[in-house]
């Protein structure tokens, strides 16, 4: 290694230097075996700022208040907690766009859906991103139960988590497990420099992040939904969400949801997750619209889902305009009545 050099300056202690005192300088090299650093070095600690709002009165010192407190939205555990029914959208997309449209239309919650969606983490993290701006609270839904995915999609930061096809109480104690730093589970730790924790900036993320985070374990099988009841009961789990179309076909009922022994067997579970204690969550469908979730006790209730209300409206565009093609004849027939109107503005 190189020698390292140091300058030394000797100067009089006056704050200014005048013309008639000189600062001399002395360069001296030393060897880079007597060159210490120190072991224990921390980096100065960033001082957390208290932003406060000051009331219209600026006079009365006394009215300021915590424009924090006030400003962050309530969780989606605490808007639970309060007794609110949530009405939320799935993201398939996987555009930023169109979750940023989902946030600001008001939806309490999205679910960005790497299940079904063709995404994966990095365009699950531009969705959290742009739902973050509008102040929507996300959900990620896993394409697997396992620690691995877990671990990837906690460290974005959502507010919940879904882990489809639990099937078993043992299931749901181990997706619990995923979600929890040792010794309560087996999370990886990186929350030093992950989103959740915002970068390591929020010092106060490992005391409030199981508190905060939302755990929904999805029944969708036949078997799982026998076994609701002990899902819903096991410590950790904040919801069950229902799954009706993987329901049915588990049941041998693929292009029929709304089949009488499937609506059997969901209003079986329903009563069984309510009685184990989980919050209860549901998809509307065609014949099982969000005010019937909420009606027989649902707490989350995702009404649409984002592809879905796109290909309808396109079709719906669409199958307008080739209507008015064939009407045309009836149509050019009254032109001369439309330009006797006048326009709205006019």
């Amino acid at each position: 290694m190189p020698a390292l050099t140091r300058l030394a300056i000797s100067a009089t202690p006056s704050l200014a230097f005048s013309s008639s005192k000189k600062c001399t300088a002395k360069l001296q090299i030393l060897p880079s075996n007597l060159i210490k650093f120190p072991l224990n070095f921390n980096p100065p600690q960033t001082p957390k700022l208290s932003i406060k709002a000051k009331s219209s009165s600026s006079s009365n010192p006394s009215t300021v208040n915590d424009a924090s407190a006030s400003s962050a939205p309530d969780s989606l555990k605490s808007r639970l907690k309060n007794g609110e029914t949530l009405y939320g959208i799935f993201l398939l997309s996987f555009s930023p766009t169109i979750a940023e449209i989902a946030g600001l239309a008001g939806y309490d919650f999205a679910v960005v859906d790497m299940e079904h969606g063709p995404g994966g983490i990095t365009d699950a993290l531009h969705c959290l991103r742009a739902l973050s701006a509008t102040r929507t609270p996300a959900i990620l839904r896993l394409p697997e139960s396992s620690p691995t995915w877990a671990k990837k999609a906690l460290d974005l930061g959502p507010q919940g988590i879904m882990f489809p096809m639990i099937e078993s109480p043992k299931m749901a104690r181990k997706a619990v497990s995923y979600c929890r730093f040792p010794p309560e589970g087996i999370r990886g730790s990186a929350h030093t420099v992950v989103r959740a924790s915002d970068y390591g900036i929020d010092e106060g993320y490992l005391s409030d992040y199981a508190e905060e985070l939302l755990i929904m374990c999805q029944v969708e099988t036949e078997e799982g939904a026998k076994k609701a009841e002990e899902i819903s009961a096991v410590d950790g789990v904040d919801c069950v969400q229902m799954g009706p179309l993987d329901l049915s076909a588990s049941m041998g009922y693929l292009w029929d949801p709304g089949h009488k022994k499937v609506r059997e067997m969901m209003r079986v579970s329903e009563k069984g997750v309510l009685k184990g204690g989980a919050y209860l969550g549901g998809f509307a469908m065609p014949h099982d619209g969000p005010i019937d979730l909420k009606t027989r006790g649902y707490h989350m209730v995702s009404g649409t889902v984002d592809v879905g209300l796109f290909r309808s409206a396109a079709v719906d565009d669409v199958r307008k305009f080739k209507m008015s093609l064939i009407q045309g004849s009836d149509d050019e027939a009254e032109d001369g009545k439309d330009g006797d109107e006048k326009y709205w503005s006019e």
